[in-house]
């Protein structure tokens, strides 16, 4: 009888600790799944941050094309091509550009005024450089439902 018994509490504690082990690999606790979500966002930031400056220099938003243009026209145009049957809410357009630049810790949502009119988008602001023009515009443009960016951003001394 003291085996058997004996047997049975060894028993509880390996299933009790195999349950325990189950439970934190299957059902992860709230830090490890905010954990997961912060290593997920970095990931995108970094990805995003990749691609939008090679986006900047395959649509010529270096900073010496941006001062040059500055120079002549006082502003920045870029053109992408329109999606056919692609209709955007112009304020939903605002939202995700001033999204994106809330999430950018070198533009200001605050310092840069974004405003649409059937995807054609007008930036106007101050940013602390001519890359962040570039940048800005960027963002701008690879935003679902904009085809159009006309930038009147300027660089603050």
């Amino acid at each position: 009888m003291k085996t058997a018994f004996f047997f049975f509490l060894i028993g509880a504690i390996a299933g009790a600790v195999g349950w325990n082990y189950y439970q934190r690999t299957q059902n992860p606790t709230l830090s490890q799944r905010a954990g997961d979500i912060a290593d997920k966002t970095r990931r995108a930031a970094v990805e995003t941050k990749d691609a939008v400056s090679s986006k900047a220099a395959d649509w010529h938003l270096t900073p010496e094309s941006i001062k040059e243009e500055l120079a002549s026209t006082g502003r920045i145009v870029r053109s992408k091509a329109k999606v056919a049957g692609e209709r955007i809410d112009d304020a939903l357009i605002v939202a995700v550009i001033n999204g994106k630049y809330v999430v950018e810790k070198d533009l200001s949502v605050f310092a840069i005024s974004v405003d649409c009119r059937e995807g054609q988008v007008k930036l106007t602001g101050s940013v602390s450089s001519a890359e962040y023009i570039g940048r800005a515009i960027t963002i701008a443009l690879e935003t679902k439902g904009v085809h159009n960016v006309v930038s009147h951003l300027t660089v603050k001394d």
